[in-house]
């Protein structure tokens, strides 16, 4: 089923060295597994793939000497752990792998980085690689589309999203089933078993929220008091969402000047199939209220996949003035500034007049449907 080739395959492959870890973050559903499959069976040398949700693969690792592990992976050049935070200890288990088996490189993967990170972060400084797998990017869904198609497919794209099973389905139903699916089975279930928590509601409550204001400025404080929770708990969920890879925030940009906003954050989500899976918003655009912000988040969403894929280390922020002027998507990159207005009609406005003062030597596009494909 899977025919697309993952931008980040190659990358992952050409950083296996002997004696190093390479770490592979991502949601849950967005083909982690298959590309660590085919990373595996392309690999030159002998190889073992475990899954850590199997007990029997957590087993054979749990008895932690060196002579176990010598014994194990005896002959093996690469070992794979798919769904690694799930294994006990598994930050020492695989700093003693890599420092005590000679010349065995090692590939993980965990859907949160809370997990995965707290897991193996202290013991694997200075011996891992880290990357993150998103949704498809449009990039990549390029291969198995013709110019028609995309643009025929935007529509889907921005109501369904991009994980690899949904662009793979013809059928809108099957596609709204199957997020409705990940949203219940797997993002909600994965953040509460991670920190503990026992109220599902309200982190859902918390999602809806969020998704209703989608591209907006978010207060915590505000959020709080509509669901009844103290700003720590609402910014602990945030925090939470965020290492699942739901949601993450964009800072405002300043330089501080006075009339700059600067403490104000927005939320958007990785996935737009998701965000509308969490209202239960799957109606054609065209009596959609929020296109706009669908189109924001698309977009800003294909940005950072980019980045994430060409490991260009951007920092991303909005930017906004007291009176109101701004701009959606500010990328700083080398002390360049690039500066994006997302616009789904027409319109090519120029750069408001504040930010051109402040920042007369940044970049600044509209991005709209006829020249959207020049920046994804």
């Amino acid at each position: 089923m899977e025919t697309i080739d993952r931008i980040l395959q190659k990358k992952i492959t050409a950083r296996l060295e002997p004696n190093k870890a390479v770490l592979i973050f991502g949601a849950r559903r967005v083909g982690k597994t298959v590309m660590m499959r085919k990373i595996v069976n392309n690999y030159p040398g002998r190889t073992m793939m475990l899954n850590g949700e199997d007990y029997d693969a957590s087993a054979l690792l749990e008895n932690r000497s060196v002579a176990n592990y010598r014994h194990l992976l005896e002959g093996i050049d690469l070992l794979a752990i798919d769904e690694a935070q799930h294994i006990p200890q598994i930050g020492n288990i695989l700093k003693l792998i890599v420092d005590e088996i000679p010349g065995i490189s090692v590939l993980a993967s965990g859907s949160s980085s809370f997990d995965l990170l707290n897991k193996t972060g202290e013991p694997l400084v200075g011996r891992s690689t880290q990357f993150l797998l998103t949704p498809f990017s449009q990039q990549e869904i390029a291969q198995r589309e013709t110019a028609l198609e995309t643009r025929q497919n935007l529509e889907a794209r921005l109501i369904y999203g991009s994980y690899p099973e949904v662009v793979m389905m013809d059928d809108y139903e099957r596609k709204t089933d199957y997020l409705r699916d990940i949203v219940g089975a797997y993002l909600l279930k994965d953040i509460l078993t991670l920190d503990g928590l026992k109220n599902s509601s309200k982190m859902r409550n918390l999602l809806r929220l969020i998704a209703f204001q989608l591209g907006s400025e978010v207060s915590c404080e505000e959020l709080g008091r509509q669901l009844g929770m103290s700003k720590t708990t609402v910014e602990k969920y945030l925090d939470l969402l965020e290492k699942v890879f739901v949601v993450y925030r964009l800072g405002a940009y300043s330089r501080n000047l006075r009339k700059e906003v600067t403490k104000a954050g927005k939320w958007y989500f990785y996935d737009n199939g998701i965000r509308n899976a969490v209202i239960g918003a799957f109606s054609p655009l065209a009596i959609r209220q929020d296109v706009g912000a669908l189109w924001e988040n698309y977009i800003i969403g294909e940005r950072r996949k980019a980045d994430f894929n060409e490991g260009l280390h951007k920092e991303f922020y909005f930017w906004r003035t007291y009176d109101r002027q701004e701009v959606d998507l500010l990328e700083e990159r080398a002390g360049r500034l690039t500066a994006l207005e997302f616009k789904w009609g027409n319109k090519m406005p120029a750069a408001p007049k504040a930010f051109q003062e402040a920042y007369p030597h940044a970049d600044f596009h509209v991005v709209n449907r006829e020249n959207y494909l020049e920046f994804v």
